[in-house]
C-alpha cells in the first residue's frame, strides 16, 4: 500500500512515487496492491523546513482509510522517511480499521531536518 498524495500533489506532480514503487514490489514478489484505500483528505504544507514535532502535527487528521483492514497485515511504502511522521499517521489510520501490523517500507532515509 502507497503512501497517498492528495488531489494537489498529483496535479502538480503528475505522479505518486509511492505507488510507482508499490505497484513494482507487488509485481515483483506476487502480493496484492491496495492503492485507493488510504486517502489524503487534508492538503497539508510541504514537510521540509519542519522540525519533527512541526511534521506530527502538520499530518496530523490529514489521512483517512476507507474501509476496514481487520486481520491484515500491511506494507506501507514510501519513498522518504525524515522522522517518520508520515508513516506513523498512515500507520495509526490503518491500525485504527483494524489492521494487527504494519511494516513501513522506504527507498530512502534522510539524516537531519
Amino acid at each position: 500500500m502507497p503512501v497517498p498524495l492528495s488531489h494537489r500533489g498529483i496535479r502538480d506532480r503528475g505522479f505518486n512515487q509511492s505507488l510507482l514503487l508499490a505497484k513494482a514490489i507487488s509485481s515483483r514478489v506476487k502480493i496484492p496492491l491496495i492503492s485507493d484505500r488510504l486517502i489524503k483528505i487534508r492538503e497539508t504544507p510541504p514537510q521540509i523546513g519542519l522540525n519533527a514535532k512541526e511534521r506530527t502535527a502538520n499530518l496530523k487528521g490529514a489521512f483517512r482509510v476507507d474501509g476496514k483492514f481487520t486481520g491484515f497485515r500491511l506494507l506501507l511504502i514510501d519513498d522518504v522517511m525524515t522522522t517518520g511522521a508520515t508513516a506513523n499517521e498512515c500507520s495509526k489510520q490503518l491500525l485504527k480499521a483494524g489492521a494487527v501490523d504494519v511494516t513501513v517500507l522506504t527507498l530512502a532515509r534522510a539524516s537531519g531536518l
